[in-house]
């Protein structure tokens, strides 16, 4: 009985000490006046990040905390809460989700955890998807991805849906909602975060920096360049990517905006030559030397040609 008590002992120890040691690679920078920001890594959810790879915000109101994207897995939520506390005790009173990819929004669990009543926010769109298919998927694959380290997470989904342009209060903060500005662009489900009083924009994976993800069939690229075209002329000061670091609209929402356009002008000009994708891919690889240190650009650039010259192909149909 001892030895079964002292194994438990030891076991609620280890534990405690992988929650401690992870919450201290979690730690918030700010940005702007309360406004807050974690960048996660730039690499793929695996065993040693634990899933974690997203770039999870705070804003510090008169009445409460506000969280975007709180990450992929309950040991990630569970870690931006510690964070959190560093900066305010004040309780978390809304959530903001950006889109269905389960990397942003798994961590909800851990808030819902803590305050069972919170709001959260997404597109509905995001909502339906998450709850029809995509939470569980998401959840099974974080755990492949980080050979089990993710294990526990169970999806909590958003509470509230969205309106392009609908002003928020949470906290004694204001947000405006961003959406359906081309109906597709990284997903049929984005959805921007406008802190309108430090004129922050929080992106999802609209915009990325120092890192190329995947464009897959829920996608379009000509969409994410016309979001990207309206973020900058939202000329607000302060760009935060799902992926990346914060910036202004130069540093942080023109760099992957001048990649698509790149792409989209290499392959639209291959395809009026009558040139197939894997012909222009070598030629487009010339103009985008600025981007070969980006994390993923071997893995994802012939992908990303191949699905612009899709939707190219789609529109001169």
């Amino acid at each position: 009985m001892m030895k079964k008590g002292l194994l438990i002992l030891l076991l609620i120890a280890a534990g405690i000490y992988y929650l401690l040691y992870d919450s201290e690679k979690y730690v918030f920078e700010k940005i702007a006046d309360n406004v807050y920001v974690i960048h996660g890594p730039l690499d793929e959810p695996n065993a040693k990040n634990r899933g974690f790879m997203n770039n999870p915000g705070l804003v510090v109101g008169k009445n409460g905390a506000i969280i975007i994207d709180p990450g992929s897995a309950y040991g990630v939520g569970k870690n931006v809460m510690i964070a959190v506390e560093k900066i305010t005790n004040k309780p978390i009173v809304a959530v903001f989700n950006t889109h269905v990819h389960g990397d942003h929004w798994l961590g909800n669990q851990a808030i819902v955890e803590r305050y069972p009543a919170v709001k959260i926010y997404a597109h509905p769109n995001m909502i339906e998807q998450a709850k029809s298919s995509e939470g569980e998927r998401w959840i099974a694959l974080m755990s492949k991805l980080t050979e089990g380290a993710s294990d526990g997470t169970i999806a909590s989904y958003p509470t509230d849906t969205t309106t392009h342009l609908q002003i928020i209060k949470a906290g004694g903060e204001a947000f405006r909602m961003h959406h359906d500005i081309t109906g597709v662009a990284h997903t049929n489900t984005d959805l921007m975060v406008e802190h309108i009083k430090t004129k922050t924009l929080f992106m999802g994976d609209n915009g990325l920096v120092h890192r190329h993800g995947r464009f897959d069939e829920t996608s379009d690229m000509h969409g994410n360049i016309a979001v990207l075209q309206y973020a900058t002329d939202l000329n607000l000061t302060y760009y935060v990517p799902g992926h990346g670091p914060t910036g202004n609209a130069t540093t942080t929402v023109k760099p992957f905006l001048h990649y698509l356009q790149i792409v989209q002008d290499e392959v639209k000009k291959g395809y009026e030559q009558d040139l197939t994708d894997y012909e222009i891919k070598p030629i487009a690889d010339k103009k985008l030397t600025a981007y070969h240190d980006w994390h993923g650009y071997e893995s994802n650039m012939g992908k990303h040609i191949g699905k612009m010259f899709g939707e190219i192909e789609s529109l001169d149909e």
